[in-house]
């Protein structure tokens, strides 16, 4: 009975610890956010992944990136942006429902992935801090992400960030 107990105690020290430590990187993706709002990316875990897939073939590669203001960004861009990629944009919290749910209908009826329905907030998220694998802990994460995004940042500043890194 006392191994039984040790165990348990054990067990709920790592399950502790584990939240503890998922609070930590939620709580870095916060401030990440939160600097954001005032500050440039400088990168993103893409631009980073891309690097160094280039780096692979030619060691002197490097990234060149020139951020543009909101007010500098053509207004042409943004509309077209706004159309093709999340045409609710202005009127979700991050999620298009409709979106997802025509996008899980059309991969179970090709039997695989084949269509997304991420809103530009998702593929922000997924875009600065994640990377491109397709797992459910990725998704679940890109969805905290998302969250935190829509809570922290503007509509605006979400695109401004989203039309300068993606």
């Amino acid at each position: 009975f006392t191994m039984l107990r040790k165990l348990f105690r054990w067990t709920w020290r790592l399950v502790l610890l584990a939240l503890i430590v998922l609070a930590l990187v939620q709580f870095w993706f916060v401030v990440h956010i939160w600097y954001w709002t005032s500050h440039n990316p400088q990168t993103t875990a893409f631009m980073e992944s891309r690097l160094e897939k280039l780096r692979g073939k030619d060691q002197g590669a490097t990234l060149r990136h020139q951020w543009a203001p909101y007010n500098r960004i053509s207004v042409h861009l943004k509309r077209a942006i706004l159309a093709a990629e999340d045409a609710k944009f202005l009127d979700h919290d991050g999620f298009d429902w409709e979106a997802i749910q025509k996008a899980h209908e059309k991969n179970l009826k090709k039997g695989k992935i084949v269509s997304g329905g991420s809103t530009i907030s998702q593929q922000l998220a997924k875009n600065l801090f994640l990377s491109g694998e397709r797992t459910w802990w990725r998704k679940l994460q890109e969805a905290a992400i998302t969250v935190m995004i829509e809570t922290i940042m503007s509509k605006r500043r979400i695109l401004e960030i989203y039309l300068n890194v993606i």
